[in-house]
């Protein structure tokens, strides 16, 4: 019996890559269960897309959030409860498009949440319009006659942003895309995990994907090294790129204080409201 599964009916395509993340993700969670971490422990967020479908088919406690707001969201719920490891899972679109400056400042200050992309290119749920990481000629209903724009580099951008952990995976890939997730998760600061995600109806990049995917052997040392690893071309590195030790946000912010845990009880809330009524 699979008790991540919910009673939820999945509705992505057949082929769709989104399945191999969630058998990767479970698989991850088993791993971390295994290694020590309550499941209580972890929570779970998600954007607006065919990527936060996946809320509904992780049996996992967590919070739906707004289309681009879901880092936002997650890094209030860590200040809130330190305890917990919080991972958001995000479309290209959500989290490059409409969520971008929210990606850019957790990557800054290195908040300590998990933050999933699964990237096809394209925005899959409203039919095939391009994204900020569509290729070049991509036609979708928003670039009939062929994408004009060149697709930014994520990966790129996180590393110059501060991101203390960065790693690309490919869902045909899975164990690989697992431990990976694993790494991400138990990552102390903020982490950002690129799934390669080929959409069949919109984006189909399996063949391209399976010619180009190559797995990184070791983690660079250097930021340089991390740099150039995430700008190859020739190549499409799969991997941790970038996995270096700082001080998370909450930890600078709070010390150790748990707000969730050390807050008043009702009493105590009460008594505070009657010397503020008495005057």
């Amino acid at each position: 019996m699979d008790d991540l599964a919910t009673y939820a009916e999945n509705t992505w395509c057949p082929g769709c890559g989104n399945f191999g993340i969630l058998n990767a993700f479970k698989k991850a969670v088993r791993i971390l269960e295994a290694d020590g971490m309550p499941r209580r422990d972890l929570s779970i967020l998600a954007g607006i897309g065919c990527h936060g479908k996946i809320f509904d088919y992780l049996h996992l406690s967590g919070f739906y959030s707004l289309h681009g707001r879901s880092v936002a969201t997650a890094q209030g719920m860590k200040l809130g409860n330190p305890r917990l490891k919080i991972v958001v899972f995000a479309g290209d679109g959500d989290a490059y498009g409409e969520g971008l400056a929210h990606l850019l400042f957790a990557a800054k200050r290195n908040s300590d949440i998990t933050v999933i992309v699964h990237n096809n290119g394209t925005y899959g749920l409203t039919t095939g319009q391009a994204t900020p990481t569509s290729a070049r000629g991509f036609r979708g209903p928003s670039t009939p006659h062929g994408n004009l724009e060149a697709p930014f580099n994520a990966l790129a951008l996180m590393l110059s942003a501060g991101a203390t952990f960065v790693a690309r995976g490919y869902p045909m890939k899975l164990d690989h895309l697992a431990n990976l997730f694993v790494r991400a998760i138990g990552h102390e600061g903020f982490s950002l995990v690129e799934v390669l995600q080929p959409c069949v109806t919109f984006n189909n990049t399996y063949d391209l994907y399976n010619q180009s995917v190559t797995e990184l052997d070791v983690t660079p040392d250097t930021f340089e090294d991390s740099l150039g690893a995430a700008r190859r071309t020739d190549r499409l590195l799969i991997g941790a790129m970038r996995d270096t030790a700082a001080e998370s946000y909450h930890r600078q912010l709070m010390g150790d204080w748990r707000p969730a845990e050390a807050r008043a009880t009702d009493a105590r809330r009460l008594e505070a409201i009657r010397k503020v009524v008495s005057g």
